[in-house]
């Protein structure tokens, strides 16, 4: 294919973006070339500077859920920004989504509005060390909560070892506070918890990690952590910025039945606008100002362009409810598909799904935390990426990011992608 017209544009954006990207995934930096630069979208595909068609499985790394340019969205945001783009001040909308939100989630009665993932994620834990008045707060290797200070948090030796930052800027006295743990570990968990006795506000967690792959929780994980921090008076965050309203009209709390005191939310929640969004029960949420002393605000928190594009999506997925199955089967059929061929093709592999978000790593052994994860060929996942990008399919540009899978996508959409991994598959070994 020919790229030339973006990486023209690209070597542009170096003169005065750093790195010429808004986000550093898009660099290509982990697998090496020159970033595409999309003109457009619609439903499932995505349309180039240099008029190539592409079809995507990162939707926007998620909020595309019914496709690009899903017009009862585009026609409420339409709509709302002729009436003005934003007042700072309260308004109806704002209401009705979350009104809905909460109808749709199980286990919250109160929900905020901000205006990221990130942001949600970090003002979840302030509000989880001022309602616990505890200081620490343990994260899984390998989940990524935003780029908060918390967050940007590496391992230390030993059980009880005090993270360190692992980016510059990041303070000791942060990092000293946040501990880290193995994913699917929960005797890791409990030795940390056990080392920093009354201590720990909060668990944070994927509960289907999406930024090591798609790794699934493993049977009796997430209840084990409910029952670790139920014996601990510790709270439990999810943070399904990935998986709410993704892998079930509640979530993941839904999916595995599993109720976590606070939830976080961004991607589908705002319909591809930016947006995010942490709840919770009355009890832990009347602690936010102006009810409470935890402080947080927001100068375009429920900003009405995005909150028109949530309700639009919201309401969507709440009234299919087909849409969930349909998702997860075409996610099935590809995976079915993609494995057949790898295998025929003799290439090694793992595949992990978790209804509408799915991996391929390029190893055999289980994939189970970001230890394991890290243990794929990226040299076969670079030759994976750029062939399938020659192909006309568009992925992550890094083994460590899941695939999203959007009701757009048709079976011939499918099946056309699995037969771009069998042309690809043979230049693999």
């Amino acid at each position: 294919m020919n790229y030339k017209r973006s990486s023209a544009l690209f070597a542009e954006s170096e003169k005065v973006i750093p790195g010429g990207v808004n986000s550093p995934v898009r660099a290509f930096k982990g697998v090496g070339g020159t970033p595409i630069f999309v003109k457009g979208a619609k439903g499932a595909y995505l349309y180039d500077e240099d008029d190539n068609r592409l079809i995507d499985y990162i939707n926007s790394w998620g909020p595309m859920i019914l496709g690009h340019a899903f017009e009862p969205v585009v026609n409420a945001v339409v709509e709302k920004a002729k009436k003005g783009t934003s007042f700072g001040m309260p308004t109806e909308i704002e209401t009705q989504i979350a009104q809905l939100a909460v109808s749709m989630v199980p286990n919250i009665d109160k929900i905020r509005f901000v205006n990221s993932g990130t942001e949600a994620c970090m003002s979840a834990v302030r509000l989880a060390r001022g309602f616990t008045g505890k200081d620490k707060i343990i994260k899984f290797a390998g989940c990524y909560h935003g780029h908060s200070d918390s967050f940007l948090i590496q391992a230390g030796s030993g059980a009880s070892t005090f993270g360190t930052p692992n980016s510059p800027g990041v303070t000791q006295g942060t990092a000293k506070d946040t501990l880290l743990a193995r994913y699917n570990d929960l005797e890791n968990v409990s030795e940390l918890i056990e080392a920093n006795k009354n201590e720990i506000a909060c668990i944070i967690i994927e509960p289907v990690a999406g930024n090591m792959g798609c790794i699934p929780p493993k049977e009796g994980f997430l209840q084990g952590l409910r029952d670790l921090c139920d014996t601990n008076n510790i709270l439990l965050v999810f943070d399904e910025v990935m998986t709410g309203f993704r892998l079930a009209k509640g979530g993941a709390q839904a999916l595995f039945n599993i109720n976590a005191d606070i939830v976080c939310f961004g991607k589908v929640i705002g319909g591809g606008l930016p947006v995010g969004a942490f709840a919770a029960r009355n009890e832990i949420m009347n602690h936010l100002a102006p009810l409470g002393p935890v402080y947080q605000a927001g100068t375009l928190s429920g900003n009405p362009l995005a909150m028109a594009a949530g309700l639009a999506m919201l309401t969507e997925l709440n009234t299919d409810p087909d849409i969930f199955k349909r998702l997860a089967e075409k996610t099935a059929y590809l995976h079915e598909g993609i494995a057949r061929v790898l295998k025929e093709n003799n290439v090694v592999h793992t595949i992990n799904r978790v209804g509408s978000m799915i991996s391929v790593h390029f190893d055999e052994g289980n994939v189970v935390d970001f230890e394991t994860a890290a243990k794929g060929n990226n040299e076969s996942f670079k030759k994976f990426f750029h062939g399938l990008l020659n192909e006309g399919v568009y992925i992550a540009p890094s083994a460590f990011e899941t695939w999203f899978i959007t009701d757009a996508l048709s079976y011939e959409d499918l099946d056309f992608t699995i037969l771009a991994v069998n042309t690809v598959a043979k230049t693999l070994n």
